[in-house]
């Protein structure tokens, strides 16, 4: 699977350049499903944010509201109960996976409940596109500080990038390069800190930064 890490969607030309060079097509030929999961676990969202994320209603993110030829909605705790036969050809028929912020550890959480993680690897030519805790599932870890979901009983996620990211750089009061400092010193690993105009590619074994904004390593 081709990954494409965003702190808050598709903002600028340079990231888009890089989604459409993923996807191998214009994005009006390409379908797309979106993921709002990761919203129900975050304290701050609700139905009315995942409203604006599924019906494209902030074009500000450029996710769901990106003229893609086709947008449909999957909701990963509704897949346990319809059976890995109904679902797993919408996901194999998609371009790609739009997967919204939230708290990472409850959209961690679904993806193995639902059995979508178990189906990644076999998605070569499909692409992820995360914003915020949709692209912070991906690491190993997200670092406690933004854990926000009860019941999640430590701060690791997926793995499948050996880094972790640090979303939001500048965007909020707690988000400035000295707390990125401070998470990072917990993280003790790879990690990115990046802006609201920066994205993180990956193709297999390569890892490039796009960017037309403020972005930062730590440990690497």
């Amino acid at each position: 699977m081709k990954m494409l890490l965003t702190s808050g969607g598709v903002r600028n030309t340079s990231i888009r350049d890089a989604l459409v060079g993923m996807l191998g097509k214009p994005i009006s030929e390409s379908a797309a499903l979106c993921i709002p999961t990761a919203q129900w676990g975050h304290p701050m969202c609700g139905p009315q944010s995942v409203r604006r994320f599924v019906e494209g209603g902030d074009p500000g993110d450029a996710m769901t509201s990106l003229p893609w030829k086709s947008v449909g909605v999957l909701e990963l705790t509704a897949l346990p109960t319809i059976g890995t036969e109904r679902w797993v050809e919408w996901i194999r028929e998609a371009d790609v996976l739009l997967v919204d912020g939230g708290d990472a550890t409850y959209l961690c959480h679904w993806l193995r409940q639902s059995g979508l993680v178990d189906h990644l690897s076999s998605l070569t030519d499909t692409t992820w596109v995360g914003v915020s805790a949709g692209s912070m599932v991906m690491a190993p870890r997200i670092g406690s500080d933004f854990v926000n979901w009860p019941a999640a009983s430590d701060d690791r996620t997926l793995g499948l990038v050996d880094f972790a990211i640090f979303p939001h750089l500048n965007a909020f009061p707690t988000n400035t390069l000295v707390d990125a400092e401070r998470w990072a010193a917990e993280i003790a690993g790879p990690a990115y800190a990046i802006d609201e105009q920066t994205a993180i590619k990956v193709i297999g074994d390569s890892v490039e930064v796009v960017s037309e904004g403020e972005w930062h390593t730590f440990g690497m």
